[in-house]
């Protein structure tokens, strides 16, 4: 399917790799002006090369760490100075954290709700008034399968994201009437660095982790970050316009719960 999304601003939180640099570049070869937030300079770099690779409109990359309100109001500004206006959100920030409860401590906590639900929040309580009154946006927030399953040993990472999931809803609630749409894309079992670090943590090879998670997805393979960016590009267009209050697994099957 050929999506247009040209006119459009949008900004990806933690843009800078994995499926937010995947939707990025998906987002600016679909003619949006994007911009994309994140952490490390470096980086930002080097996406901003890949994304420029294939953009069609503007670029801008802002250093920031959301899980700090004061970096969201200067992204904000600095993406509003350049562009004039945000249509598309993707509330995509965010590392995964579990342990057992009890060796989760009151800073975890407080670090996974700052960087996940309150960055959301946070972040669209900026933009939700420009898109009311121009009767038009569109907001994604990247969660995973463990908001719909929490699983034992998953917390502060799958209670956060079931947070999210009911901000999600609420949000597609009360934008309906403005044309605002509210969505959510659950993660599965998605190549990126973060897996990479977890066969260092359990000290066996990349692809013996790989293989071993793999036989849990039904369709036996890990998914691509673009598989993803697809479905969120589809979303934030024309094409997803009577689609919202949903929480999609992108997970090739692994999940238990539709």
């Amino acid at each position: 399917m050929q999506i247009d999304l040209s006119g459009r601003a949008a900004v990806i939180t933690g843009g800078s790799k994995g499926v937010g640099l995947a939707v990025a570049v998906r987002f600016a070869a679909s003619g949006a002006d994007v911009a994309i937030v994140a952490r490390g300079r470096e980086g930002l770099a080097l996406a901003e090369k890949s994304i420029a690779a294939v953009a069609r409109a503007r670029v801008l990359t802002v250093q920031g760490d959301v899980a700090i309100m004061a970096d969201i109001e200067r992204t904000y500004a600095a993406v509003m100075a350049a562009f004039g206006r945000i249509d598309i959100l993707v509330n995509n920030a965010g590392v995964s954290r579990s342990a057992p409860f009890e060796a989760v401590t009151d800073d975890m906590w407080r670090e996974d709700f700052d960087q996940k639900l309150f960055a959301a929040i946070r972040f669209t309580r900026l933009v939700w008034p420009q898109m009311k009154e121009r009767r038009w946006g569109r907001i994604l927030n990247t969660l995973n399968i463990g908001a719909k399953a929490p699983r034992p040993g998953g917390a502060p990472t799958v209670v956060t994201r079931a947070a999210g999931m009911a901000l999600t809803k609420v949000l597609a609630g009360e934008g309906a009437p403005f044309n605002v749409l509210v969505n959510a894309l659950l993660i599965g079992f998605i190549e990126a660095d973060q897996h990479v670090r977890a066969a260092e943590r359990r000290g066996i090879s990349v692809e013996d982790y790989m293989r071993e998670r793999t036989k849990e997805v039904p369709l036996g393979r890990a998914g691509r970050a673009e598989e993803f960016a697809n479905l969120a590009c589809f979303l934030a267009s024309e094409a997803g316009s009577y689609i919202t209050g949903t929480a999609i697994n992108v997970d090739g099957g692994l999940s238990r719960v539709v």
